[in-house]
């Protein structure tokens, strides 16, 4: 999925120096000179300060919304001032807003890491959005549509692309890849990036949200504590979708255990649970599940080899009537299911594997034996909708004039993962802004950042119990990508439009 290829340097469609790029960063941004067509020439360099900017309207909730459409790259420095790379970003503003200091402004970031912020821009949250049925499969011909769930109404967005996804890459070739790659170097110039970008756009008067999918939450929860530090930018929220482990320690009995109810809701989704669970609403099931999980579950696991037949027995028993697969199937797996087993066990007996990050997806093998399914079902699914989408739209309708390759993942291995502290620099940095409040989405049927392991990282987070009137999840009927269903788009964004202005203050100060 993530082959290593080939990286396309150089510099930009217009050549932009430091002390231009610093005096038009003084200036704030400018309108783009009108272009006739084919006027610009194509290029397969980036464009590492330079921008282009479309009008539009669309219809939210039934009220009129104009808006404008940045297209463009602003460079990360290093701190003599030099640029190190480009990052491309997409910014939609509102544009018969007067106002921008009561203007909420949401910074988007999905994750990979290595793929770039087209899930959501166009998936979820922004004025235009591909076409698909109403469960998220692909159809022809490729499009777009206007997006009516948008949170453009209440809050201006700005899709960013790290370096080496979507049309965003390093200055040099020369550059060693530790800058970018790995969790606290992006953190740190992503930070800085948001920096320039908010003094360019005016924006610091704004009550600003960050919101990540996936590694994206993980980037997210670590800036929030960087801009508090070393930007000295305080947030109002952070939104985390479908989010990963940030860093929080689980293994052994737990790690194995957390998985049971994304097991459970997997199973009641393909109707392999016994007639009385089967017959539940799945919200109603899943407690029950739960329970057993914290409750039963993790004690047996640590007991490992001393935990007494019958008792194992027992444990298995329960297992597998909550997980869809066989009791022998757990017994011979020493009561754990690795997630790669279980998509390849569920719907082995129809011929089937289910999606990782959407399990709702079926998928077919070379052969039914075997341990893991031959490759992710949905996945095929979501790149052959998207890949198409978001060409078309930047290249055609914002107008963003390249050749170079859109990185839907990119080559950004390898990646340093060590040291991720940023479950605890969220903590941090709720615990140091009273203003902060932290928002989480998940879908029941991710098999990847699974619903349950995300409730347990709010557990950690606020260990002590002092942070719960800030801390917030939902959980819907759909995967990773829960705005792929139609019914959850609409759901989900409400979602974030309520949690945005739940965590503007207005006029009270933010103090314990």
């Amino acid at each position: 999925m993530r082959k290593k290829l080939c990286i396309l340097f150089c510099c930009t469609c217009v050549s932009v120096l430091s002390l231009q790029a610093q005096k038009k960063a003084e200036a704030g941004p400018q309108p783009p000179k009108a272009e006739k067509p084919g006027e610009k020439d194509h290029t397969v360099r980036l464009a590492l300060d330079s921008s282009v900017t479309t009008s539009n309207t669309i219809t939210i909730k039934g009220q009129r919304v104009p808006y404008t459409a940045t297209a463009g790259s602003l460079p990360v420095w290093d701190e003599q001032g030099k640029p190190l790379a480009g990052v491309f970003y997409t910014y939609y503003e509102r544009s018969d807003v007067r106002d921008l200091s009561t203007r909420p402004l949401v910074i988007s970031f999905n994750g990979g890491p290595g793929t770039s912020s087209v899930w959501m821009e166009i998936g979820y949250t922004g004025p235009r959005m591909l076409k698909i049925d109403d469960e998220g499969y692909p159809i022809q011909p490729y499009g777009l549509r206007d997006n009516p769930h948008s949170i453009l109404d209440v809050a201006d967005i700005v899709y960013v692309d790290p370096v080496n996804t979507g049309f965003s890459r390093p200055a040099d070739a020369a550059i060693p890849g530790s800058t970018f790659f790995g969790v606290n170097a992006d953190i740190k110039y992503l930070a800085g990036w948001i920096n320039t970008f908010v003094s360019r756009y005016k924006r610091w008067a704004s009550p600003k949200f960050l919101i990540g999918e996936s590694y994206g939450t993980t980037r997210v929860s670590g800036l929030a504590l960087e801009l508090q530090n070393n930007q000295w930018m305080y947030l109002n929220g952070v939104i985390l979708v479908s989010p990963t482990n940030l860093g929080i320690e689980r293994t052994g009995p737990v790690d194995i255990a957390l998985r049971l109810p994304y097991y459970a809701a997997t199973a009641w989704y393909h109707k392999k649970l016994p007639a009385d669970l089967q017959s539940k609403d799945l919200t109603a099931m899943l407690p029950e599940v739960e329970t057993f999980t914290v409750n039963e579950l993790i004690p047996a696991l640590a007991k490992g080899g001393s935990l007494a037949d019958a008792d194992r027995n027992a444990i298995a028993a329960k297992m597998a009537r909550y997980a869809g697969v066989s009791q022998q199937f757990i017994m011979q797996n020493n009561l754990e299911i690795a997630p790669s087993a279980f998509w390849k066990e569920l719907l082995r007996d129809k011929g089937y594997t289910v999606g990782r990050l959407d399990s709702r997806y079926l998928g077919i093998d070379k052969k039914d034996a075997g341990t893991a399914p031959d490759y992710n079902a949905e996945l095929s699914h979501w790149l052959h909708a998207f890949t198409p989408a978001i060409n078309m739209y930047l290249r055609d309708e914002l107008r963003y004039k390249t050749d170079l390759k859109y990185y839907m993942f990119g080559p950004v291995r390898p990646w340093d993962r060590s040291n991720d502290l940023t479950g605890e620099n969220l903590r941090q940095a709720m615990a140091m802004n009273p203003f902060l409040h932290v928002f989480v989405q998940s879908g029941y049927y991710d098999g990847a950042c699974d619903y349950f392991n995300a409730k347990y990282n709010l557990w950690q987070i606020d260990a002590g119990g002092k942070l719960k009137g800030r801390l917030s999840w939902e959980g819907y009927r759909s995967g990773h990508m829960m705005y792929l269903r139609k019914e959850d788009l609409a759901t989900a964004n409400q979602h974030l439009r309520d949690f945005i202005l739940k965590a503007i203050p207005g006029d009270k100060p933010a103090k314990y």
